[in-house]
């Protein structure tokens, strides 16, 4: 069996021409075989939600949900693939909670409704009264020994809970407090970002987490960091509307501020994600998804300083007359967007501010950016004296500073 090491390896390279899926399952089965593993029991709930996930995993190709079902988990409960309805449902589902207690998975895909007491969501009957997802999330998640969110309604509260938010919907890590909530957000989520954390954690146990509670494997670096077209955003050359060629950052992408790995691990089988196809992404895998990244067809919100405001437009312009490209722009745009953000409301943002995102980095990182503007602005002053000092020549005065150009140049040997 692979070392949890050659595992990680393994999720971060199979991108592309090669299925993760296709790597794992024989490591699965290998490891099932010589009983270094078992078939997890699963409890999959489905609360806030539109469904998203399900369909996702249901579109694998490889593996198929059957594969996933037959050779990985042993699903006791989801509604929607349950042969078994209504009283003989709930018994099983019931029964896997109190005979496996510690042992089994708590997937939860949707948010937490939590206004009037959960009263907005309710998922199943219990001897003859209505229960709610706050309820069964809560007890189910206690006695679980894995809580898998999928999602970003799930992870973050995402669409359910955007403004005005009537149904309190919050993310399982809001609720579920006495226990770490492995985060695997999107909307909907890759395929194979679930298929691998559900394998991680039957062969290795818990992953490597980030300050929201995501797989670093899947979601330790930022799409901008990996994108096709970052050279273009380095150049900057941009379009000017979706579908054009060149760095989608001025209408409305969020990669700088959004971690995952679409770019590399594509969508569908592989063949495609937004960007390679012309679409800006609009961070559905952020904490701040939707209401934090709109409108979507926005650039970043404005870099506001003592001195001015810099927009992406402007402070484009400066930071090329220096030759170091949009990389100012793009740190900037993170510092504020991920900190000190416009649009957070409940639901939507962290409750705590992890480490090493404290008050003493973003007042250094400010510092920078304040020196980097100050000389910036100072740059741009004295290239615009430079250019009033040169006077407009009439087409005669060029031609003939041409020609004694020409006439001056040494002979060839």
């Amino acid at each position: 069996m692979l070392s949890r090491r050659q595992f990680i390896q393994l999720c971060l390279t199979t991108t592309l021409t090669t299925s993760l899926a296709d790597c794992l399952l024989p490591i699965v089965r290998e490891a099932l075989a010589q009983g270094k593993a078992v078939k997890t029991p699963t409890i999959w709930l489905e609360l806030g939600s539109c469904t998203g996930e399900s369909i996702s995993l249901d579109n694998a190709v490889n593996p198929s949900l059957y594969q996933l079902l037959t050779e990985l988990l042993d699903m006791r409960y989801n509604w929607l693939l349950t042969a078994a309805h209504g009283d003989l449902a709930i018994k099983s589902l019931l029964e896997t909670v109190e005979q496996e207690a510690g042992n089994y998975l708590l997937v939860v895909e949707g948010a937490v409704m939590t206004a009037a007491n959960g009263s907005f969501n309710h998922i199943f009957l219990r001897n003859g009264e209505m229960v709610t997802g706050l309820t069964a999330v809560t007890e189910f998640a206690a006695k679980a020994k894995y809580v898998v969110a999928v999602g970003d309604c799930a992870c973050f509260g995402g669409p359910a809970a955007a403004h005005p938010n009537p149904g309190g919907a919050k993310g399982v890590w809001q609720v579920v407090t006495n226990k770490p909530v492995i985060n695997v957000p999107g909307c909907p989520s890759h395929p194979d970002w679930m298929t691998g954390i559900f394998t991680h954690l039957v062969l290795y146990g818990m992953p490597e987490l980030d300050s929201y509670n995501r797989p670093k494997l899947f979601f330790g670096r930022t799409i901008h960091d990996q994108c096709q077209r970052r050279q273009q955003f380095e150049d900057g050359i941009f379009a000017q509307f979706p579908g054009e060629s060149g760095c989608l950052y001025k209408v409305g992408c969020k990669g700088p501020v959004t971690h995952a790995d679409c770019p590399s691990r594509e969508w569908n089988h592989y063949v495609n994600w937004p960007v390679k196809a012309g679409s800006p992404c609009i961070g559905c895998t952020s904490p701040h998804f939707p209401d934090g990244l709109m409108p979507f067809y926005n650039h970043l919100p404005n870099i506001q300083t003592p001195a001015t405001a810099l927009n992406i437009k402007r402070a484009g312009q400066l930071f090329a007359a220096l030759g170091v490209g949009a990389v100012g722009t793009h740190l900037a745009a993170s510092i504020f967007s991920r900190r000190i953000h416009r649009h957070f409301i409940n639901g939507t943002k962290p409750t705590d501010p992890a480490p090493p995102e404290n008050l003493m980095q973003v007042k250094q990182e400010w510092d920078d950016l304040i020196r980097q503007q100050n000389a910036l602005l100072a740059e741009t002053k004295r290239l615009e004296h430079v250019k009033r000092g040169r006077k407009k020549q009439s087409l005669p005065q060029k031609a003939r500073r041409f020609w004694q150009t020409e006439n001056n140049d040494p002979p060839k040997e």
